[in-house]
Formats: structure tokens, sequence, C-alpha cells
């Protein structure tokens, strides 16, 4: 497990929660990982259909199968191999993300965003142990180490204090809501 280090962050004038990894691998490795299905499919989940349309249908796949649901992704901007932007709705909300790729001596630098277009910043209580997770998934992967071996009880509920008082800074809320 990592210690957490989302932080706030505001993109186009929106509230964003960020995370920020290094990986020891070139930038098109990390841009394959994260926008090729069979690469994505080892860590987080799969897409069908053809980006060129503009949107693709994604199951995640590291959750169980009784959450392996399809649902439609929009890719808003795509300009290999440094951004990645994409909109989706499922049952757990709306979900506005990007991914900005930066490659410097052999490190490549994935800046992770959760846009909060509409969202109560709450919601990253829980989903910004959820981002560590799978975004430590991702880095095994890159490795060549087992991604299953990642553990989510190592996340959550453990980060979600960390995520609780971010949420409560955004909102300039002195104390995090509910925190017990």
């Amino acid at each position: 497990m990592s210690t957490p280090n989302g932080t706030h962050g505001t993109i186009s004038g929106r509230d964003a929660m960020r995370i920020v990894r290094g990986y020891a691998a070139p930038i098109d490795v990390v841009w394959a990982a994260i926008t090729e299905s069979d690469r994505l499919a080892r860590w987080i989940g799969f897409f069908t259909g053809d980006p060129a349309e503009g949107h693709v249908q994604f199951t995640m796949n590291a959750e169980g199968e009784e959450n392996m649901t399809p649902n439609r992704y929009d890719i808003r901007r795509c300009e290999p191999p440094r951004l990645l932007e994409i909109v989706t709705t499922d049952d757990y909300g709306s979900w506005h993300l990007l991914a900005e790729l930066e490659e410097s001596q052999g490190v490549t630098t994935l800046t992770f965003a959760q846009i909060l277009d509409d969202e109560d910043p709450s919601v990253i209580e829980n989903s910004g142990p959820g981002w560590e997770y799978y975004l430590d998934r991702l880095g095994a992967t890159l490795t060549g180490a087992d991604p299953d071996a990642v553990n989510f009880d190592d996340y959550y509920p453990a980060q979600r204090e960390y995520y609780r008082a971010l949420s409560a800074r955004i909102t300039g809320e002195t104390t995090p809501p509910d925190s017990h």
C-alpha cells in the first residue's frame, strides 16, 4: 500500500482531486497501459468498441464478477501519449476523469484527476482510496508484478479519513463530515 497522496487542485476552474504517481517506464508504455483494452484489463478493466467513435463500453474487472457491468465512457480529449479525458455515469455517480503523462529521465509521471463537476466533494472519501488502489495495481503491472497482490483492504477504509479531511478542505469545512 502506498501512502495516500491525493491533493486538491483546480482544472479549468473546477475542483479536482489529483493523485500523482511516477513509474520507471517510458511514456509510450504507460500510455498503452491506460488506453489499450488488453493492457487495461491487467489492472482495472477492459473496453469494447472503437475509441475513434468518441466512446467505448468499459467494464471493470478488478472488483469481482458481480460488478462487471459495462458502462459507456465518452472520450472528451485524447492527445497521445500525454492526455486522456473521459466522462461516464454509472450506478455510483458521474465520473469526470483526466490522466496526464509526462516523461523525464526514464520516469513517466502520471497525474490522475477526478474532476468534481457537480459532484459533492465527499465522494472522494470513497473514490480516493479506490484510485490509489488502482494506480498501485497499474504500477504492479508496469513492473511485471502481480496486480492481484495489491489488496483493496489495505486502502479502504485505511485511507478514508485522509480523503474525508481532503473533502473538508475542498468545501472549506473546519472539521471533516461525520468522522465517527
